[in-house]
């Protein structure tokens, strides 16, 4: 929308300031975030007056970890709409329109809505159960087949999906018209639906997933920018996405207002994103590295949350086959909680962890 200022430099010349995309992005984060120290305060006030409180998991939550975590009860929750209002308001100011946002921001908007039904559905029952897991993976394939058409469709923004590329290869492992669309389809459906779920399992301490969230964010705003610089695809043996730059404003305000939400959501957390925040966070950072075609870096990137996730699996999959737990209490974060880590200590540690994955992520970029 601001874009449109730079028509009129000549009127007052630093509008021209408003087409460099460097200076969008610096605005966009700035704007997200302090919308979210803004509208925070307010928001959770509200949420504490009409009781959208935290459900304890009590048929989950047992021993030690609910004693551990009796405070959180009551929390406030549904605070992905701090994150959601501040990226949505931040990317339709500094962006420029085109496939790649529109189809972000609708993964996101749709994924927020079921995350919110999900929160919703919890607090009415007083119980974890929300929208059931089968209900959840049916939106999660429609919006990827919405957004596989969105790119299909779009002038100039076909071969976004028509090729598959991998860390430490010059090449697309699949180039355009070798997969079929259903193939693409599959892809780009893990991607979206792992990321989302994998995210859904790291919310489970004070900062932990929000805080991971940042690197990660901030490792695809890079992406996205290179993504779109002729110059630099041409240097680094990547696919030059015109248009893709503009996902690095996207990126950003997902930073800015990450860090807002930290601000409230740091140990002891004032509010919880809960379904609504981190369920649409794993979409929207999915759907990006899908656009930028960094799909798989993603696992490294994401780190954390690959943990996080495998953690549940090999639990899960360990005790139905031997009966035996590997984990204290999966996912793996509160593993060691109930090994005697302080919250804190966990969710520094897993910061740090997050922040080496994004770099390492970064660095496959010259790895080729």
């Amino acid at each position: 929308m601001l874009f449109d200022l730079a028509d009129f430099e000549s009127v007052w010349g630093p509008l021209r300031l408003f087409r460099y995309l460097s200076f969008r992005c610096v605005l966009a984060a700035g704007f997200a975030f302090c919308f979210g120290i803004a509208f925070g305060p307010p928001f959770i006030a509200l949420l504490r007056r009409i009781k959208f409180g935290q459900s304890f998991r009590t048929e989950k939550e047992v021993g030690k970890l609910a004693e551990l975590h009796s405070k959180k009860k009551g929390t406030p929750t549904m605070g992905g709409l701090i994150i959601f209002c501040g990226v949505l308001l931040s990317t339709l100011l500094f962006a420029r329109m085109n496939a790649m946002v529109v189809g972000a921001m609708f993964v996101y908007t749709a994924l927020t809505g079921l995350g919110f039904a999900d929160d919703y559905l919890k607090i009415l029952k007083h119980n974890s159960k929300g929208v059931p897991g089968k209900v959840k993976l049916l939106v999660q394939a429609a919006v990827v087949g919405i957004l596989l058409a969105i790119l299909l469709y779009s002038k100039g923004y076909s071969i976004v999906v028509q090729e598959i590329w991998v860390p430490f290869l010059k090449h697309p492992l699949f180039e355009e018209g070798v997969l079929p669309i259903f193939a693409i389809w599959i892809i780009l459906y893990f991607v979206v639906a792992g990321s989302s779920n994998a995210i859904n399992l790291t919310d489970g301490v004070d900062g932990l997933a929000i805080g991971c969230t940042v690197s990660v964010a901030l490792a695809y705003a890079v992406f996205a920018y290179l993504a779109g610089n002729s110059i630099a695809c041409e240097y680094l043996f990547i696919r030059y996405l015109p248009g893709a730059g503009e996902l690095t404003v996207v990126c950003c305000a997902l930073l800015g207002a990450s860090l807002a939400f930290l601000w409230f959501n740091a140990y002891p957390a004032e509010v919880i994103m809960g379904d609504t925040g981190s369920l649409a966070l794993g979409g929207l950072i999915g759907a990006i590295a899908f656009m930028v075609q960094q799909p798989f870096t993603l696992i490294i990137v994401g780190g954390v949350f690959v943990m996080e996730a495998m953690s549940v699996i090999l639990q899960v999959g360990s005790y139905k086959l031997t009966k035996k737990r590997i984990f204290l209490m999966s996912p793996i974060h509160h593993h060691f909680e109930i090994k005697g880590w302080a919250e804190t200590k966990v969710v520094a540690r897993f910061w740090i962890l997050s922040l080496i994955f994004a770099l390492a992520g970064l660095a496959t970029l010259k790895l080729r």
